[in-house]
């Protein structure tokens, strides 16, 4: 067993330690991380209301609207969300500032020394090191974005006053069972008693319903709680829910039924905020790798779409671009629907450059050309940098480049525009 890290050690050799002493990265199960956190007295938070957000997509996303709107009406938030992106700090956020190292490395050495005996995996500490840290800073309102389903995922061991199910797809099939009816059970499993379960996935599994009838959770679906209409002559969106009605919304830069679950979630949660500021907010949110844009000519954009559920959306979005050409730079994890996401974007794409990713994750570049069922310009590339040399090689000002396919795509084209800088 490696030992623990000295004091004063960086929060690089703090996180090669958590990776090191236990044998996986995902284990599924709460009694290991529920005991470590009574011992640390973290699963109390008084005085803080607590909003937990599942989902297959839109986690995210959905975090990002209540975020702002909060944040801009006054009240101080924390938000725990993961994966990161480039710098582990993102996982935890107060105020709209990432973790510091030494609050990181403060919160490691405390659950380090309580948890004894017991073995605590890399995404089981995290959330422990979060909640930590908002426990000493005891926010108004914490935001739980679930890892890994619900009702096992550590995020669960804190009982939220809010309950938010973004969409409910096929993903992760390993873990949470290869039907929607088993994956909208494992999602709901962070449903409480008499509290509100919000649900922003219009096509939702008899199971949402069965767990929410056997906990006693208040269910408030789209399209029937609440619902929201889009106006094309004015470019806005109208959002009706049982206590706010609010109309001329500008429309988000984020996926809109994500924006109308949180208008949800903050019509049961803080239903007094000004009207002015929600809507401000609503049109100001952003959220790294989602439509993210880092270059205006040529138009780059990245986007850490990684499930067939995910690529449509994507894809909807991209056909309002009409690009002289589109270029995809795409990289994939092994264990997605590779096949289904890359033939969802294939009818809109001219070039494809397929790279394999600095994981043992990662999907390999021959797999991910078999994917195309259709003769297309593809090539492959050992490294996005080598993809995004030859892209840059043809590329104009008209073109649009979309890099995607997972969190890894997006992390590593964000290291390559940092070592361009």
């Amino acid at each position: 067993m490696p030992k623990a890290p000295v004091k004063d050690a960086s929060l690089a050799i703090w996180l090669d330690y958590l990776l090191a002493i236990h044998p996986t990265e995902i284990e599924m199960g709460l009694s290991r991380v529920s005991e470590v956190a009574d011992r640390l007295e973290l699963r109390e938070l008084p005085g803080t209301q607590v909003v937990t957000v599942a989902g297959t997509n839109g986690k995210g996303t959905t975090c990002a609207f209540i975020e702002q709107i909060l944040l801009g009406s006054g009240l101080s938030v924390g938000v725990y969300s993961s994966p990161h992106m480039v710098n582990y700090n993102e996982r935890v956020r107060i105020n709209g500032d990432d973790a510091a190292d030494s609050a990181l490395i403060e919160a490691f050495e405390a659950i380090n020394c309580a948890r004894h005996e017991i073995s605590l995996s890399f995404f089981e500490f995290a959330t422990l090191a979060g909640l930590y840290i908002f426990k000493a800073a005891a926010p108004d309102v914490i935001l739980l974005e679930v890892g890994l389903g619900g009702r096992l995922d550590a995020t669960n061991i804190i009982d939220a006053d809010i309950a938010v199910v973004t969409s409910i797809d096929l993903d992760h099939q390993e873990y949470l069972g290869d039907t929607c009816e088993s994956v909208g059970r494992e999602k709901a499993g962070i449903f409480r008693n008499s509290k509100p379960a919000i649900v922003g996935e219009p096509n939702m599994p008899d199971s949402i319903f069965s767990v929410a009838n056997e906990v006693g959770a208040n269910l408030y679906r789209v399209n029937q709680a609440f619902n929201y209409q889009v106006d094309s002559r004015s470019q806005t969106w109208q959002f009706n829910g049982q206590i706010l009605t609010l109309d001329n919304i500008p429309l988000p830069q984020l996926p809109l039924p994500n924006a109308a679950t949180a208008l949800a979630v903050i019509e049961h949660g803080w239903p007094q905020l000004s009207v002015d500021v929600i809507k401000k907010a609503i049109g100001e949110a952003r959220l790294g790798g989602r439509l993210e844009m880092v270059s205006q000519a040529p138009l780059v954009l990245l986007d850490v779409a990684h499930n067939p559920h995910a690529a449509r959306y994507l894809a909807s979005r991209l056909e309002a671009y009409k690009p002289k050409r589109l270029f995809a730079l795409c990289g994939m994890l092994k264990d997605k629907d590779c096949t289904e996401v890359i033939q969802t974007l294939a009818p809109l794409v001219d070039l494809w450059s397929f790279t394999a990713l600095q994981t043992e994750r990662s999907a390999s570049v021959e797999a991910l050309r078999g994917a195309l069922t259709t003769q297309c310009d593809a090539h492959t590339y050992d490294s996005v940098e080598l993809a995004w040399q030859a892209i840059s090689s043809e590329v104009t000002d008209e073109d649009l480049v979309i890099v995607f396919g997972s969190f890894y795509t997006v992390a590593e084209f964000k290291d390559l525009q940092i070592g361009m800088a």
